[in-house]
């Protein structure tokens, strides 16, 4: 088992350290903001598989990712994504929708990107738009390069398929159970967090349990 309380010491001293030795370059900055995202989200998942919320970290992750737009490329979709799912896993509705709004703004749902389209399905299914939320979660999945059981469980949630759904998020867990390396090292499926908790809205989340999955509360 992991040692949640270690691994978040270490992410919030990596917070820390970024916000202490922030550059003036709008490059580097907006470079340093997104390293400061990964890690205080990382410290809030910790939270999250202690058994607690990881609240104030994940505000402090949405506010590093959505600060680090300002400079970031044309394209860097991995923000508002951030930004979103962090609020989500927060529970803080009210901010996703706020980040949500913010990402359909910047153009995430008229993107070419798979990930801007990515961006736009969570953003749609933050703000119950759910037409929407599909057509984006299709896009995306008809892309070779992208998820696509991330993109199949959106367009579940979207249509209200509960099956399909189930399959989907299954798959989602299966990837992450399979997989060697993890975003800051945390082994936790964050996605499948952040897809449960969408499709709760619609009352379709499904029983599932895993080692990178939360405790029961």
């Amino acid at each position: 088992m992991a040692d949640w309380d270690r691994l978040a010491d270490e992410a919030g001293a990596r917070y820390e350290d970024g916000r202490a030795r922030l550059p003036d370059d709008p490059d580097q900055r907006q470079r340093q903001l997104t390293r400061m995202g990964n890690a205080a989200g990382a410290a809030g998942l910790c939270g999250l598989m202690a058994g607690g919320d990881g609240g104030e970290w994940f505000a402090r992750a949405a506010e590093a990712y959505r600060r680090s737009w300002e400079h970031a490329p044309p394209g860097s979709w991995g923000r508002p994504i951030g930004a979103i799912k962090a609020r989500i896993l927060a529970g803080d509705w009210p901010g996703a929708a706020d980040d949500a709004r913010w990402a359909l703004e910047v153009g995430a749902a008229e993107s070419e990107s798979p990930s801007g389209r990515y961006a736009a399905a969570l953003a749609f299914g933050v703000l119950g738009d759910w037409e929407s939320m599909r057509v984006a979660a299709d896009f995306a999945r008809t892309h070779e390069a992208f998820p696509g059981e991330v993109a199949d469980a959106l367009a579940f949630v979207a249509a209200e398929d509960v099956v399909g759904y189930v399959e989907a998020v299954e798959a989602v867990l299966e990837s992450f159970e399979t997989r060697d390396e993890y975003l800051e090292g945390i082994p936790a499926a964050d996605t499948v967090l952040v897809l449960q908790a969408l499709a709760a809205t619609r009352g379709m989340a499904t029983e599932l349990e895993s080692p990178l999955l939360p405790p029961p509360r």
